[in-house]
């Protein structure tokens, strides 16, 4: 791609978007309504900030909140933390580095990394970061760390190491899991959301907080407390589409791999014949491990997020397709000959649903000029070298509408180009980790979060090992309050950006 043709769709990759050509027949829902009766339901817990969702973004926001004193819970509707980045699979952790080599995403997601045995980690060595020459960007660009001709850090990872990792790090940090616990309604009172209602096998309960972080991916608390969301999406990029990926074990990604760069004709009749066969024929990623290869898709179109049948649409099909996929590839595939399916994922694959409407939000024309926002409370490599690293601004995890709610993750306010790179790992544990040091600071404060003092966030999270942009970094100062949610009213003071918090 070059030109503007280079800021369409994801450049990360190339990859078919499979539209949805065959409508499906939709049974016609009831009109018929349901009262329910009124109840009173008890309090499970009460604490600083309740994160909801144990995704990338909301185990960065709990463990960041609870290491500035706060009290912190989190519930999570599955049995385990990660989000997509275990239970959805997608295990191959996009750029953490930018064109230079050098790593701008960092904090909490190289804590979690850094727990990862050698194993349970594959990627190019620090020393290759940032290389262009030819044969080593080759070597990476077919094993998804190097675009553009150049080897970016961009790991794939163990999933069932992470989830440990991710569990792990949120208990030592005092961080109160709960799983098996679905939220379902925010508390709102006023225009301010006061707590949680959910859902277990206890029945309906509520937790109470001083701050709410919505983590859940679709904004669903955000949409539920009435305030505004953005859907609109880019039809040329696979950010709206969803499937659910799967792993093949018992491969040779190494053979794969040669019959792929040494026999490009043979390679391409192999992927032609695929689609005529299966409609939707998928190519096979690297993993952590040289047996067990990846599936990302196939992509699905046309599908909401947010609509129960459509989910339910989208797991049958990919299942499917799944099965599919392992009889074409073991019975035609260079290293695919005693491929066995080892796992589907158990989470669907969603990239967006809604975003939130916020007073700043990352923008297609930012990345040309280059924009640095006096908020920011993050950094995300760009698209492609022509473009500067990315700016994150506090303001677009603060949804308008609805008082005393963050919401980090994949529906941060963005436009829907930008939502390509925003909605991936690293961005979610980026906008996560501020969203947890602004909920932590607003609670000691006794504020709300739209009001909390940004550059104790920003000397918060330079405390805590994020990377923000040189001239912001000079303005947050080596002398920012942080307030402590531990003893409200009581505040304690950094003397320098390295010093850790206690």
């Amino acid at each position: 791609m070059t030109g503007d043709d280079a800021t369409k769709g994801r450049l990360f990759f190339q990859s078919e978007i499979f539209g949805d050509d065959q409508p499906r027949p939709r049974r016609p829902r009831p009109t018929k309504m349901h009262r329910e009766p009124s109840r009173t339901i008890p309090v499970h817990a009460e604490t600083d900030v309740l994160v909801v969702g144990g995704g990338p973004a909301g185990t960065a926001a709990a463990v960041a909140a609870a290491r500035l004193g706060a009290a912190v819970m989190l519930v999570e509707r599955y049995n385990h933390l990660g989000g997509l980045s275990t239970g959805g699979l997608v295990i191959w952790i996009d750029r953490m580095t930018d064109w230079s080599g050098a790593q701008i995403i960092q904090g909490i997601a190289n804590d979690l990394l850094d727990r990862l045995p050698k194993e349970a980690v594959a990627g190019p060595p620090r020393g290759a970061w940032g290389a262009a020459d030819e044969a080593t960007a080759a070597y990476w660009r077919e094993r998804t760390a190097a675009f553009h001709g150049i080897v970016t850090w961009s790991p794939t990872v163990d999933p069932e190491r992470l989830k440990t990792a991710s569990a792990e790090l949120l208990l030592e940090s005092g961080v109160r899991l709960l799983l098996h616990a679905w939220a379902a309604d925010p508390i709102v009172e006023d225009g301010v959301v006061r707590g949680v209602v959910f859902e277990s096998k206890e029945g309906r309960r509520a937790i109470l907080a001083r701050v709410v972080v919505d983590a859940t991916g679709d904004a669903d608390l955000v949409f539920r407390a009435g305030a505004r969301c953005d859907s609109d999406i880019d039809a040329n990029d696979i950010h709206h589409c969803m499937n659910t990926a799967w792993v093949f074990g018992g491969v040779d990604m190494g053979r794969w791999i040669a019959f792929k760069t040494a026999e490009p004709a043979a390679f391409a009749a192999f992927m032609a014949e695929g689609r005529a066969r299966l409609r939707f024929c998928e190519r096979p990623f690297v993993s952590w491990r040289n047996d067990v290869a990846l599936f990302m898709g196939p992509r699905q179109s046309g599908f909401s997020a947010v609509d129960v049948e459509d989910l339910t649409e989208i797991e049958t099909r990919s299942r499917r397709l799944m099965i599919a996929h392992l009889d074409y590839y073991r019975g035609r595939a260079p290293g695919f000959e005693n491929a066995y399916l080892m796992l589907q994922a158990p989470q669907i694959g969603v990239r967006h649903s809604r975003r939130i409407a916020a007073a700043a939000r990352v923008e297609r024309a930012q990345w040309d000029a280059g924009t640095i926002w006096d908020d920011e409370v993050g950094v995300s490599p760009s698209l492609a070298p022509r473009f500067a690293n990315i700016s994150v601004p506090y303001r677009s995890l603060v949804p308008i509408g609805v008082e005393n709610m963050l919401a980090p993750g994949r529906h941060v306010a963005c436009d829907a180009s930008s939502h390509a790179f925003l909605r991936e790992i690293p961005q979610c544990w980026l906008t996560g980790q501020a969203a947890g040091v602004a909920a932590a600071v607003a609670a000691g404060a006794g504020v709300s979060v739209r009001d909390v003092d940004v550059g104790a966030v920003q000397h918060g999270l330079i405390s805590q090992g994020v990377h923000l942009s040189p001239a912001v970094a000079a303005r947050a100062g080596t002398g920012a309050v942080i307030p402590s949610a531990a003893a409200p009213g009581a505040r304690k003071r950094l003397k320098s950006a390295g010093e850790t918090f206690i």
